[in-house]
């Protein structure tokens, strides 16, 4: 079936997450997982664009094959952006999504709700194992809550209160989150970049 595409994750939900995103293609979607001897890149970067292409170029390089990596933050305004670049990390190496969830709330302690503005962002990456690159990114704003909300989603999602409200990402189904979320905004960017892969345009 087509081209073949390597998602650089080892997490099978994001690559079929990935997948429900994108309109059909004619590609054939592969974790990096499958790939023997494989390991996460390095995401040390300072920002998520250059954390977004070293795990791209990594699985590039690493396979053979165009690959396409992402890398996502939580901005909040009143923390001067954090934990931006180091979301997944907030509370330490090894956090888990309850102790960096834990560690925001603390953080926002006292803050009132009108100030508690924040928005995901996140970057899209593809890579040829040539090096070559194409960016694209989304954002989606809301705010941060008092309490976390609702039991869909993953990572800072009960706490995320899309736009104007009245619900956190975890409060919408896979389908409604899946039609606004920061992730499908940068694929979109993509879509174009990847049809013309299917059409022998790149590759």
């Amino acid at each position: 079936m087509g081209k073949q595409l390597v998602i650089a994750t080892f997490n099978i939900h994001k690559l079929e997450e990935i997948r429900a995103l994108l309109p059909p293609l004619p590609l054939r979607f592969r974790a990096l997982s499958e790939f023997p001897g494989a390991v996460p890149a390095e995401e040390d970067g300072a920002t998520l664009e250059e954390n977004a292409a070293r795990k791209a170029l990594s699985a590039a390089r690493f396979t053979g094959l165009w690959a396409l990596a992402d890398d996502t933050s939580l901005e909040v305004d009143a923390l001067a952006g954090a934990p931006g670049v180091r979301s997944a990390r907030y509370a330490g190496e090894n956090a888990g999504a309850a102790e960096n969830n834990a560690l925001l709330l603390s953080s926002l302690a006292g803050v009132p709700p009108g100030k508690r503005t924040a928005r995901f962002a996140c970057v899209m990456a593809l890579a040829s194992p040539a090096g070559e690159l194409r960016f694209s990114r989304g954002t989606l704003e809301g705010s941060i809550t008092a309490a976390p909300r609702g039991l869909n989603g993953f990572g800072y999602d009960p706490l995320f209160q899309v736009g104007a409200g009245p619900r956190t990402l975890s409060e919408l189904s896979a389908a409604e989150k899946n039609g606004l979320s920061h992730r499908a905004r940068a694929l979109n960017g993509l879509v174009s970049q990847l049809r013309f892969f299917c059409d022998g345009g790149i590759g």
